[in-house]
């Protein structure tokens, strides 16, 4: 078991609120980030960068067997957040997939008992995003909903289903997470 526990951050293929996410990780202390393939994608595709604090890991999608979520048996995290999470991303987990890096880690953090936060994007009937060339309107749909719906009764897992309602899980977590030094 390691000294202090850190957040472990998951980036999906989604481009819902990406940058805003990014802020967020920046302003944890100590995170590490697990990036999947289509997340490297979005990364090029809104022209970001992965610029973290200093002390941050960044974890690729690039093998097979997803060898970094041994990490989470080690008691290295205290915390999973997945944001912002495909529909697809949501359905694997909804439906117990695990078969890349963010799934594998969502599926071992709940082996572990680790608490899991999933920003959810397709968590409406109608929504507005940001794709590369702005904002365009969305219309989830029902098995997508259905997922969403499904994946906050797992135990352990809060799903969250605006920006806001992230930024407040995180800081709720904080205060958890205080209250136990």
């Amino acid at each position: 078991m390691i000294a202090t526990p850190r957040w472990a951050w998951a980036l999906t293929g989604s481009g819902h609120f990406f940058t805003e996410s990014l802020a967020l990780i920046r302003s944890l202390d100590t995170v590490d980030l697990f990036v999947s393939r289509a997340a490297a994608e979005v990364v090029r595709m809104y022209k970001q960068r992965l610029d973290m604090p200093e002390g941050t890991r960044i974890f690729r999608d690039t093998t097979a067997s997803a060898a970094p979520v041994g990490l989470f048996y080690e008691g290295v995290f205290h915390t999973l957040i997945i944001a912002p999470a495909t529909s697809n991303t949501v359905a694997k987990c909804a439906l117990g997939i695990s078969d890349n890096l963010v799934t594998n880690v969502f599926a071992q953090a709940g082996k572990c008992r680790i608490p899991a936060i999933v920003f959810a994007c397709d968590s409406a009937p109608e929504l507005e995003t940001r794709a590369p060339g702005g904002m365009v309107k969305v219309w989830p749909r029902r098995i997508d909903l259905e997922h969403t719906e499904a994946l906050g009764r797992f135990e352990a897992t809060r799903v969250v289903l605006s920006l806001d309602a992230l930024a407040a899980a995180i800081a709720g977590r904080r205060a958890e997470l205080s209250a136990h030094v």
